[in-house]
């Protein structure tokens, strides 16, 4: 495996690689970046972890929203600075809803995909995706991670993302955070054993 990871040329551009996503269909998904963590863990778990610029971490697909990629191929192109990953997406790949980032041509408006689930199905999923995590540590999840890391680091990271939420200057950069938000909500909930319905239940309860 290290083997492998060494024949990418991570110098030329400061550690970090872009990375092309196509599906098996042969539809390009979503262009996102690695670093030589990401592609470790990629290779170890078979589903792709990318590197978030923005967040300066490193994120399984999926994890929050459940529409995980799983790896079939990576090539590498002629100069060994770029990936391309070839995978079976389970969802949407765009934050969006729809099936590709590049859903519309340039100078189109962004397009809500209508089939978005707005019921608490997907929480729901998430709750017991996170409840697993926690009763079996997996390597290479970060929500295992997390839990691995104890309380300290499940609060920090909540207020961390709660605060990016409160930071995000653009419609697009505010669902975005929302929804990592929501995740380590969560996580925190899920430490403190506390399920979703109870939450539900208190809500009912002052609506009345």
């Amino acid at each position: 495996m290290e083997e492998l990871i060494r024949k990418v040329n991570w110098e030329k551009s400061n550690g970090i690689v872009p990375v092309v996503v196509q599906s098996t269909e042969g539809d390009v998904l979503t262009l996102a970046y690695m670093n030589r963590e990401a592609l470790k863990k990629t290779l170890e778990t078979g589903y792709a972890y990318y590197y978030s610029r923005s967040q300066d971490r490193i994120r399984m697909k999926g994890e929050v929203s459940g529409n995980v990629q799983l790896v079939k191929e990576i090539r590498v192109d002629c100069d060994n600075d770029a990936l391309l990953l070839i995978v079976e997406p389970k969802g949407p790949a765009c934050h969006t809803g729809n099936y590709s980032c590049f859903y519309r041509k340039l100078g189109e408006p962004e397009r809500i995909a209508e089939e978005i689930d707005y019921s608490l199905t997907i929480l729901r999923e998430l709750e017991e995706l996170i409840k697993q995590r926690k009763e079996k540590l997996l390597d290479g999840s970060y929500t295992s991670k997390l839990f691995a890391e104890g309380k300290e680091k499940i609060y920090k990271k909540f207020g961390e993302e709660a605060i990016e939420v409160l930071v995000a200057e653009d419609r697009e950069r505010i669902i975005y955070e929302t929804a990592d938000m929501l995740y380590h909500l969560l996580v925190l909930l899920a430490y403190n054993d506390i399920s979703l319905g109870e939450i539900m239940t208190e809500l009912r309860r002052r609506r009345e």
